[in-house]
């Protein structure tokens, strides 16, 4: 099973995620990611991340699709690639348009790639 944990439901993934997902590990599950405030402190932080890691080994994935706030992200994936448990990010190629001075950016699904 992929566990999705981004803001970023797969729901409204593109069909090429999807079946990219479907076709490596079977059932995609979602979790919300948290909402990691611009003043939490590192001791905070971490006690977030920890909260996580539990979360995350209780329900046995066989890889986390983690994308979101970068520091969280960042002690996430340590901690869990600590304890074998694979984490992916999504890659896409971003096409811009700029059409009467907007400037409008559509990011297709290329990829997964580990974070290792």
């Amino acid at each position: 099973m992929l566990l999705n944990l981004s803001n970023h439901p797969s729901a409204h993934w593109p069909e090429n995620q999807k079946n990219a997902a479907t076709v490596l590990f079977g059932e995609i599950k979602d979790l919300a990611f948290p909402q990691v405030e611009p003043v939490l402190d590192s001791l905070s932080l971490n006690l977030l991340v920890d909260e996580y890691v539990v979360r995350i080994a209780n329900l046995n994935p066989d890889a986390v699709h983690i994308m979101g706030e970068m520091t969280f992200t960042y002690r996430l994936v340590r901690q869990l690639e600590k304890r074998h448990i694979r984490c992916i990010a999504s890659t896409t190629e971003r096409v811009a348009e700029v059409r009467e001075g907007i400037k409008t950016s559509i990011f297709r699904f290329v990829q997964f790639r580990d974070y290792y």
